[in-house]
């Protein structure tokens, strides 16, 4: 019995490793066919979104029907619904909360519901931020504001101190001693002030009065003078503008005998005094000098702004912290794209005279010395004092673009408890209001781009900056007015770590806040991560906190250039499959616009990693009879009552494909670029410079310190992702946990490039930090110096400092991941999952582009995957040598193909460009005579008209095709001679405007969108007749033309903003061909 036990033990255990064998062998097949399939016929999980903007309160219940319903036809299975209020566009009659905005509402996620099309809704009205009226001020973002009064001792004083801001919550009250004295700053009064040219009042200059000041006359220079009768040490200088926009360089020279010496050179930019890059619009300009001794000073002024004036010009002997106002966050970068630079400041010159400077020894706390009503009772010591009285007041940004009854203060961004309340107003008022079975599918709560600038405090902020560093923050508060506290270099660690610490909370409390309570009721967040306006946080810490994220990109001009590198590596470095991008929004001009023309940048992105497209935008169409309906200055129309819209199919399947092979697997990138510790960052640096045929992330400190090995010497992260070389930026700090890590991982045997670090940045630990960041700095990088000694071993690994990129994947053997032309013409992107490659080439340019490129794959068959019609082929000629495969292909213009690796490569044909693309042998040459039919209902001619040769619509005398918008129908027949064997038939449209669906002999064949406006007829074709239907439709934009010709009573077309005059150039419109039936064969396929 026991031997007949372990017989059978044996042969079920044989059976077991059989079967386990053939799993595995079984199982890249598997993967190869379901990867084959899904790209094919994209399964339903593979989304495109769109917005969906309900504007200026122009919306109806049939409307939202409509368009949901439209949508469903067109293949967009997602839709994120912003309530959004344009002031420049006529309003509606359907308040935002109404009864009717509601009802509206309800039918639009039940309809939803019913199509199975998932909505996301913007968590607030407006595309930015979160903030509503029901917001109130305590809950809002908010800054440390104070008030100052100057007391003298020795004596007993009782006095109200004043608020600063009428919503005014206190925080703390300190007196420090008051150090300045009038002999200390220059002024009228103990200088003589003057100008070139000559300007009047010039008095008013140092009035220390802000609301008076002196206009800069026209031209675009001044210089401004300061002499006094003794020689004077100026430590600081100070200027506020008047309230009016300014811009300038300026130059603070002093004299020295006989010749001025540059002090300091500077920007004034003073240029955007909106709230959103500013709670003080028009903070003062303050700069740190080295005590500088002289009689006469001046100030050189080149500015770019006419009816700009300076307010107050203080030049100080008293130190003062340089740019206290934008590090403090007070005044942020004015402009859209803050660069990784950009919130960077050199060290400043330490103060000659520390009798100047505020001890901390000698602040004196009075919060509990002061009433709830403000009033202080004091026994002042001996000396001069100013008091503080120091608490949050709003910052006063509102939500917007939003409907006047929908906009309120934007909710604190520092805190989960007021996020969960402003959820809680908004969201969770729809998710009451809606029965859960009507609004199954609403499940993502939406975050636009960060647009509502910064604030620097919150509720129980100095309880928890002390949990945080480990220090109180009380004593170093009179920074936030440009005070220096104990040194310049202490005050501005103190302001790094409260700029790191508002990043953070940023991240964590409202990003990662909005998630935790959106979770509690079932929905996902989604997060374009980054901001626009000044953004006070860490993009890639931000966009971590998040479900989903996503950047943004515009049809034309750069912007998305930074953001959508910002959405593709923290989605790469915390793990997210999906990553979205804003996609082909526009600044107009509106209806001009086709998918082929937005497919360059479309593609150029997706190259970068982006792959979850979301279409900008769908504006609700709520009005039946107007045509083309409600637009805006911004956006490409992707709605059902754009004449392209009833063949943009052809486009989302497109992108479906696209986006499902980009989410498979695990992206390539060979570095990844340390973006630094400091913030607010906005995007990364990429400095040396990658070549081409590599790709790279950014990383943050968060990722290497919390989730960074090494493995095989690749530095790996949890779910997967890897990289060879890990680059860190040209910077002198570094806090000494990140550097122990690193140290760690170099040991491990990572490759680290860049320069050591001297410091830490922070005043946490001090100054043991520094000691270890200097002691781990020796250690790791040794005698390298970046010139004369540019690498060295530790443990496993390597560190090099002072090399170019070539130079360090020459020296790790790391070849090109996809060796392309060096003009950078072939942008790609790869993705690896098991026993597969894929590769995503795109053709940026509008010529055909022959290449070789050279991918990092051996002994593997390529294989041309064309997302436009689903079509795969093995490519017969290739070359392996070594590590490497050399694949001839040939593009189009702007057109894209996967190149992917999956199976044990064949024998090669050869490297002959003919055998992977060989020539096409023309068989018929339509030339015509066309039967042409428009439609009447878009004023097209009433019968068909013979178009004896193919002609562009708008070279018609005839106005009703001239000026014609919409679809019209190409009728031919052909006849075929033979057979067509096992050759393929083609059909070339050559070329045309703007899409096209083909029918033969009444079977539709497909639709072309962009080059090459080529389709595979095989199996449809005959031999003998065949019917050729050629269904062509273009843009509005002609048509809105044609009817500024008309009599104003008799033009038909509709909409909010038409950019065109009666005389504007036509868009060329119409199949233009040559049309041709061409046969060829595959070699192998």
């Amino acid at each position: 019995m026991r031997i007949k036990t372990l017989m059978l033990f044996a042969v079920i255990s044989i059976i077991l490793l059989v079967g386990c064998k053939h799993d595995r062998m079984n199982a890249p097949f598997q993967l190869s066919q379901e990867l084959e399939k899904g790209f094919v016929t994209p399964p339903s999980s593979i989304q495109t979104s769109v917005y969906w903007y309900w504007i200026s309160d122009n919306i109806s219940k049939e409307g939202a029907v409509r368009d949901l319903h439209a949508m469903k036809k067109a293949g967009i299975n997602r839709a994120f619904i912003g309530n959004i209020g344009i002031e420049d566009l006529p309003y509606g009659k359907v308040k935002m909360f109404s009864d009717e905005w509601w009802e509206i509402m309800h039918t639009a996620l039940k309809t939803a519901t019913e199509l199975d099309i998932e909505i996301g809704i913007f968590n607030s009205p407006g595309w930015s931020q979160s903030g509503g009226p029901w917001i109130e001020p305590e809950q809002s973002k908010r800054y440390l504001a104070s008030s100052e009064t100057k007391v003298k001792g020795s004596r007993t004083v009782t006095l109200t101190l004043p608020k600063p801001n009428e919503d005014f919550q206190d925080v703390k009250v300190i007196a420090i001693p008051d150090v300045t004295r009038e002999e200390l700053t220059l002024t009228h009064k103990n200088a003589v002030i003057e100008s070139e040219p000559q300007l009047p009042n010039l008095a008013r200059l140092t009035d220390n009065d802000p609301e008076t000041g002196v206009n800069l006359p026209g031209g675009n220079s001044v210089t401004i003078s300061f002499k006094s009768k003794e020689p004077f040490t100026a430590r600081s200088l100070t200027l506020q503008s008047t309230r009016s926009p300014l811009m300038a360089e300026a130059v603070l020279e002093a004299r020295e005998g006989e010749k001025f010496n540059t002090v300091s050179k500077f920007v004034i930019n003073r240029s955007n005094p909106a709230l959103n890059v500013g709670f003080d619009p028009y903070a003062p300009v303050t700069i740190a000098i080295p005590a500088t001794t002289s009689s006469e000073f001046r100030l050189q002024l080149n500015y770019h702004s006419s009816g700009s004036g300076v307010a107050e010009i203080s030049l100080s002997g008293i130190p003062r912290m340089e740019r206290y106002s934008e590090k403090t966050l007070a005044k942020m970068h004015p402009t859209p794209l803050p660069y990784w630079h950009d919130y960077l400041w050199p060290d400043q010159p330490e103060v000659d005279d520390n009798s100047l400077i505020i001890q901390e020894s000698r602040i004196i706390d009075l919060t509990d010395k002061m009433s709830s009503d403000g009033v202080l009772n004091w026994d002042v010591p001996e000396g001069a004092w100013t008091i503080l009285r120091m608490g949050m007041a709003p910052t006063g940004v509102t939500n917007g673009p939003a409907s006047p009854e929908a906009t309120g203060l934007e909710v604190d961004k520092m805190s989960k408890k007021w996020t969960a309340l402003h959820f809680d107003r908004f969201i969770g008022e729809i998710l009451r209001r809606i029965p859960e079975e009507e609004r199954k599918t609403f499940k993502v709560v939406v975050q636009d781009s960060y647009e509502t600038g910064g604030q620097n405090f919150t509720d129980g902020m100095i309880e928890e900056f002390k949990e945080r560093y480990g220090y109180d923050p009380s004593p170093y508060l009179p920074v936030f007015n440009g005070y220096v506290v104990n040194s310049r270099m202490e005050s501005d660690r103190f302001l790094w770590d409260l700029r790191r610490m508002i990043a953070d909370k940023v991240a964590y409390d409202y990003v990662g806040g909005l998630r935790e309570v959106s979770h509690q009721h079932g929905l996902t967040t989604w997060l374009e991560n980054y901001g626009h306006w000044g953004f006070p946080s860490e993009f890639l810490m931000y966009g971590g906190q998040s479900d989903e994220i996503g950047g943004e990109f515009w049809s034309q001009g750069d912007l998305g250039d930074i953001e959508n590198r910002a959405a593709t590596s923290a989605g790469h470095i915390y793990g997210k499959t999906r990553i979205s991008a804003e996609s082909n929004t526009s600044g107009g001009p509106a209806y001009s616009r086709h998918p082929a023309m937005m497919k360059q940048r479309t593609d150029r992105f997706f190259a970068e990693g982006i792959n979850n497209t979301l279409l900008h935008v769908y504006i609700m169409q709520p009005y039946e009879d107007k045509n083309p309906g409600v637009n805006a200055w911004f956006g490409n129309e992707f709605d059902r009552k754009n004449t392209w819209f009833t063949q943009i199919d052809l486009f989302t399947q497109y992108l479906k494909r696209v986006n499902f092979m980009l989410q498979q697997g695990l992206n390539v990138a060979d570095v990844a670029y340390f973006i630094g510790e400091d913030a607010p960052k906005m995007t990364g640096v990429a400095d040396p410079a990658l070549p081409l045929g590599y790709q790279f992330d950014y990383i943050n400190a968060e990722v290497i310190l919390r989730d960074m090995t090494v493995k095989d010497g690749m530095l790996t992260l949890p779910h997967g992702t890897q990289y060879r070389v890990l680059v860190l930026p040209k910077l002198e700090t570094m806090r000494p946990e990140l550097l122990a890590k690193i140290k760690d991982l170099v040991a491990a045997g990572a490759c680290i490039l860049g320069p050591a670090p001297k410091r830490s940045p922070s005043l946490q630990n001090q100054p043991e930090a520094d000691n270890q960041v200097k002691q781990m700095a020796s250690e790791l990088w040794g005698d390298i110096d970046g010139e004369t000694v540019k690498e060295r071993k530790f443990g496993k690994g390597v560190v090099m400092s002072g090399l170019t990129m070539e130079e360090v994947f020459e020296k790790i053997a790391l070849l090109p991941d996809c060796k392309l032309p060096e003009e950078n013409s072939i942008h790609y992107g790869h993705r690896t999952m098991a026993g597969i490659e894929i590769y995503f080439l795109s053709n940026q340019t509008d010529k055909e582009r022959i290449i070789q490129p050279q991918f990092r794959v051996t002994g593997k068959q390529p294989e041309v995957w064309d997302a436009t019609s689903g079509t795969i082929r093995s490519l017969p000629a290739f070359e392996i040598s070594g590590e490497q495969t050399t694949v001839p292909l040939k593009l189009a213009p702007y057109e894209s193909l996967f190149v992917v690796f999956r199976n044990k490569a064949g024998k090669s044909a050869g490297n002959d460009i003919a055998l992977n693309y060989p020539s096409p042998d023309t068989v018929k040459v339509l030339q015509g005579p066309w039967m042409v039919t428009f439609d009447p209902a878009f004023r097209g001619p009433a019968a068909p008209v013979l178009f004896e040769t193919l002609v562009d619509w708008t070279t018609s005398s005839n106005d009703s095709i001239r000026y014609y918008s919409g679809t019209a129908r190409y009728n031919i027949t052909f006849t075929l001679t033979e057979e067509n064997g096992d050759r393929s038939i083609m059909l070339d449209l050559g070329n045309l405007t703007a899409m096209a669906k083909v029918k033969v002999n009444g079977n539709y064949a497909g639709g072309v969108w962009t080059h090459p406006y080529r389709l595979d007829i095989t199996q449809w074709v005959k031999p003998g007749q065949n019917d050729l239907e050629i269904e062509v439709v273009n843009n509005w934009m002609n048509r809105l033309i044609g009817d500024l010709n008309l009599p104003e009573d008799q033009r038909e077309t509709w909409c909010y903003v038409n950019p065109y005059n009666a005389k504007s150039p036509l868009q060329p419109s119409g199949l233009f061909g040559p049309v041709t039936i061409q046969s060829l064969q595959y070699q192998g396929n």
